[in-house]
C-alpha cells in the first residue's frame, strides 16, 4: 500500500498532526490502528474505496489523464477526511479509510458521505471534465472481522458488491449476502424497485442547516434525496437519480421530493418553528412540464404551506437546455412566493446571458471553489467575484462546503449571505434534526465574534522561531493593538481568514516559504493590509524587487532599536487607516 501524496502530507488536508500513514510502514498499520480500539466501547469502520470508470477513462482519453485525474481523486480524498481518521491508497485507483467511533458518534457511513461529498463536484483535467463516482464498502471491526487482514477482505467483497449494481454503490457487509451476481442482475434498478421504495418509505430526505452570516442562525434547510435500500446501504441522490431518469421516473420522485420537503416545513410550522424554510432540488423532468407550477401551487395549498418557505435548487445543465415552458415555470414558481437558486454554478459552463435572462434569487457555490480560498490568491479571487457579480445581479449568495473556521471567516469577510457545511452539521434525517433546530444558532462564538467588534487596530505577527515572537508581542503590546501570533505560514493564513488585520509583520526565513512570498501572497489575498518584513539578514535585491512590486511596505532589520520599530508599526497602521479613508471616499 503506498501512502497518497497530497499537497501537504497531512491526513485531512489541514493538520500535519495527522499524517496520512502507510500500511505496514512508517506509523501504525491498520493492526496497530485496531489495537488501539476498544471493542467493547468503540467500533472501527474500515472503508474500500473505489474510483469507478477509471478503465474506460485510459481507454479514451490516454493513461496521462488518468494520472491526473487520480492525484486529484487523491487530493480531493485526503482533504475531505477528518481529523482523527485514516486514508491509505491501494494500487492506482482504490483506497481505504477508517474511522474509530463510539455510539452516536460519526460512523462509517458518514465518513463515505463527506467521501462522496467531495466529488459532488466533477474532476478537471484540462481540458477534460470528469464526473467522478466512489463504490465503497464498508466493514467493521470487531462486527464482521477481528484482524486487519480479514477486515481488509470483507471491505473489499463488499466494496465489489456495491458496484455490480453500477457506478457509486455503496454497502455494509452482510456475510450472508449471495456471491452471485445474477441473484440481482437486472432487478435493484427496474422501475418497480422505485416505486416500491416510496411506498415503503425507503426514500427518505436528509437535511442540512443553511446558516445566516449576520448572526449564525439557520435559516433554511437543504433537502437530500436518500435511499435506504436494504441491500446496498444508504445510497445518495447522485447514485439513484440517473437510474431514476432511465426508468421515466424522474417526475414522479421530484413530485415526492417537493412533497415531503412540504410537509417537513408544515411539521416544523407544527412544532413553533416558523422561521425555518427548506430547500429541494427541482428535477429538469418537472420544471419542463406545462404543469408544473398547478402542481406545485395545489401541494402547497393542501398542506397549508406558503410559497416563500420553498426554495428550489436548479441545476445548470437545466437552465442551459431551455426546455420547453422553463421561463413561464420559473416565473411562475417565483409569483408563489418560491426563491430560486442556482445550485451549481460555475460547474457546468453556463454562460453569463443565461444567468441573467432567468428570474433567480440566489446562488450556491460549490465546495470545489472553496478548497484553498485562505492560501491561494486565484480561488480567494475567484470566490470574491462569484460573490460580488452575486450581489451585482441583485442575488444573495450561499457557500455550499464550509467545513473550516478559516473558510467561514474568509466567506464572511467578503459579504457572503449564507454557508452550508459540516463545520455546522452534516446532512441529518428529519426526526434527527430537530434539537439542532431547537438551538437555532450554531457556532455562537464564532458569530458574536464580529469583524465590526473587534479592535480597530489589529496586528499579525508571524515568525517561526518562538523567543522572536514572544520579544515582539512584549514590545507591542503596550500600544494597545490587538496581536495575533502565528509560528507557521499555514497558522497565519487561519489567522488572517478569520480576522480583520489591518497589518502584517513577517520574518524573512521562514521554512514553508520566504517572508516576501508570504507577503506577496497576502497583498493579493488582502490588498488592504499594510505589510512589514524583518530579517536578521541584508538582501539588496530581495529588499528592492519586495517593495517595487508592493509586496512589502517596509523592510526591517534585526536586531531592532524597541522605539525604532514601534514607529514603524505606528506608521504603518497610520498608512492603513488612511487607505481605509480614501477607499471610502474620505
Amino acid at each position: 500500500m503506498n501512502a497518497i501524496s497530497a499537497g501537504d502530507g497531512t491526513q485531512g488536508g489541514r493538520s500535519s498532526q495527522n499524517e496520512i500513514y502507510r500500511l505496514g510502514a512508517s506509523g501504525p498499520s491498520l493492526n496497530a490502528v485496531i489495537a488501539g480500539v476498544d471493542g467493547a466501547t468503540r467500533r472501527l469502520a474500515l472503508l474500500h474505496i473505489d474510483v469507478d470508470g477509471i478503465g474506460s477513462i485510459n481507454a479514451t482519453l490516454g493513461e496521462n489523464i488518468v494520472e491526473q485525474a487520480l492525484r486529484v481523486v487523491a487530493r480531493r480524498l485526503a482533504q475531505a477526511v477528518p481529523d482523527g481518521a485514516w486514508l491509505w491508497r491501494l494500487g492506482s485507483e482504490e483506497f481505504v479509510a477508517a474511522v474509530a467511533y463510539r455510539e452516536n458518534e460519526p460512523d462509517g457511513e458518514a465518513l463515505a458521505e463527506r467521501l462522496r461529498d467531495a466529488f459532488d463536484a466533477p474532476v478537471q483535467v484540462p481540458p477534460f471534465v470528469l464526473d467522478v463516482t466512489l463504490s465503497i464498502g464498508i466493514a467493521l471491526y470487531p462486527d464482521h472481522a477481528h484482524d486487519a487482514a480479514s477486515l481488509l477482505v470483507a471491505a473489499e467483497q463488499t466494496m465489489r458488491r456495491a458496484k455490480r449494481s453500477g457506478p457509486g454503490g455503496q454497502a455494509v457487509y452482510a456475510p450472508d449476502f449471495p456471491a452471485d451476481p445474477a441473484m440481482e442482475a437486472g432487478r435493484d434498478y427496474q422501475g418497480h424497485r422505485f416505486v416500491d421504495a416510496i411506498a415503503q418509505s425507503e426514500f427518505r430526505l436528509y437535511y442540512q442547516p443553511v446558516i445566516s452570516a449576520q448572526d449564525g442562525s439557520i435559516v433554511a434547510c437543504s433537502s437530500l434525496l436518500r435511499w435506504h435500500n436494504t441491500q446496498e446501504g444508504v445510497l445518495r441522490a447522485n447514485r439513484i437519480l440517473p437510474a431514476v431518469e432511465r426508468a421515466g421516473l424522474a417526475g414522479a420522485v421530484g413530485l415526492w421530493t417537493i412533497e415531503t420537503a412540504i410537509q417537513q416545513v408544515q411539521r416544523w410550522r407544527g412544532m413553533g418553528i416558523d422561521y425555518l424554510n427548506a430547500s429541494v432540488p427541482l428535477e429538469g423532468a418537472l420544471l419542463s412540464r406545462a404543469e408544473c407550477v398547478d402542481l406545485v401551487g395545489e401541494m402547497l395549498h393542501r398542506h397549508d404551506v406558503s410559497g416563500s418557505a420553498i426554495e428550489f435548487e436548479l441545476s445548470e445543465a437545466m437552465l442551459a437546455l431551455d426546455a420547453p415552458h422553463l421561463s413561464e415555470n420559473l416565473a411562475g414558481l417565483r409569483a408563489l412566493g418560491a426563491v430560486l437558486t442556482l445550485s451549481d454554478f460555475g460547474m457546468r459552463g453556463i454562460s453569463l446571458s443565461t444567468l441573467a435572462q432567468h428570474p433567480l434569487d440566489r446562488l450556491k457555490i460549490d465546495r470545489s471553489f472553496l478548497r484553498n480560498i485562505t492560501t491561494n490568491p486565484r480561488s480567494a479571487a475567484l470566490v470574491r467575484g462569484i460573490i460580488a457579480m452575486g450581489h451585482r445581479l441583485g442575488m444573495t449568495v450561499v457557500a455550499k462546503g464550509v467545513e473550516t473556521d478559516a473558510e467561514l471567516g474568509f466567506l464572511r469577510r467578503n459579504q457572503c449571505d449564507f454557508f452550508q457545511g459540516y463545520l455546522f452539521s452534516p446532512p441529518l434525517p428529519g426526526t434527527d434534526i430537530d434539537e439542532l433546530l431547537r438551538q437555532r444558532f450554531l457556532l455562537p462564538h464564532v458569530f458574536q465574534d464580529s469583524p465590526a467588534l473587534q479592535p480597530s487596530r489589529t496586528l499579525l505577527l508571524l515568525d517561526d522561531e518562538e523567543n522572536v515572537l514572544r520579544a515582539l508581542v512584549r514590545l507591542l503590546r503596550r500600544d494597545g493593538y490587538r496581536l495575533l501570533a502565528a509560528s507557521s505560514v499555514s497558522e497565519a493564513f487561519d489567522l488572517l481568514a478569520r480576522n480583520d488585520v489591518q497589518v502584517v509583520m513577517s520574518d524573512q526565513r521562514m521554512p514553508d516559504m520566504s517572508g516576501t512570498e508570504f507577503l506577496a501572497r497576502v497583498r493579493d489575498l488582502y490588498p488592504d493590509t499594510v505589510r512589514l518584513a524583518l530579517s536578521g539578514y541584508t538582501d539588496v535585491d530581495t529588499i528592492s524587487q519586495a517593495i517595487n512590486q508592493g509586496a512589502v511596505y517596509r523592510f526591517l532589520l534585526k536586531p531592532w532599536d524597541d522605539a525604532d520599530l514601534r514607529e514603524h508599526v505606528r506608521a504603518a497602521f497610520r498608512e492603513a487607516e488612511q487607505r481605509g479613508t480614501a477607499d471610502r471616499g474620505g
